[in-house]
């Protein structure tokens, strides 16, 4: 990925990231909470055009949360990459920005190599995206999820919503054991480790549309 690429740190306090990144070739603007984010990034005065968002979820204000579905709302904006800063190590919160938009997410405390992986995947499969756009291919986005059974894609759907196993197992008439059973062949099959990684792949994919009610 082209290192000049632009990045909106959005954190109130930016200082590390701030010093960082641009050791790597990233060009970076700050925001140190979301009103001000929303402000950079919509303002007719500014030109700014920004390649990835790398999003704080504790900020004064306007939290990471509410950032996200102002911008994932705002056409303006929408298309703009984000991933989660996040010191909440909680699947279903994960799950649940994933569905209202997120592209990734990484948890506090991290190495700094870890999220320049991430920044590097999520601005190549941007960039990806826009050329597959702008050349009209055609891709059938289930393709891997062909190899999911009905009942595997109802978990699935149910997980996205936030459901634990229990209540998926409640709802489907079956026990919470059954349920873990289909977890693990729904991983292998689409070859991720966890719920979070599934529920991003399934929304990467089309099963599961972002703007699904939780």
């Amino acid at each position: 990925m082209d290192s000049t690429a632009k990045i909106l740190i959005v954190d109130d306090n930016p200082n590390y990231l701030g010093d960082a990144l641009p050791m790597y070739g990233y060009e970076v603007d700050v925001a140190r909470n979301g009103v001000e984010a929303l402000h950079k990034l919509t303002s007719s005065e500014n030109k700014e055009k920004y390649d990835l968002i790398l999003l704080d979820v504790m900020m004064p204000k306007m939290d990471g949360w509410q950032t996200l579905k102002y911008i994932r709302n705002n056409d303006k904006v929408k298309t703009i990459p984000i991933i989660m800063i996040t010191a909440v190590n909680e699947e279903s919160k994960q799950i649940m920005g994933l569905k209202t938009g997120a592209d990734d997410y990484i948890t506090k405390p991290f190495i700094l190599p870890n999220l320049l992986a991430r920044i590097d995947a999520v601005l190549r499969r941007s960039l990806w995206n826009k050329k597959t756009n702008e050349q009209n291919i055609n891709i059938p986005i289930d393709a891997e999820l062909e190899q999911l059974t009905k009942r595997e894609k109802e978990v699935i759907s149910m997980l996205a919503k936030g459901a634990s196993n229990k209540e998926i197992a409640d709802k489907l008439f079956v026990r919470d054991v059954t349920i873990k059973t289909h977890l693990n062949t729904i991983f292998k099959k689409l070859k991720v480790t966890n719920r979070t990684q599934a529920v991003l792949l399934a929304i990467q994919l089309g099963i599961i549309k972002k703007d699904d009610q939780i």
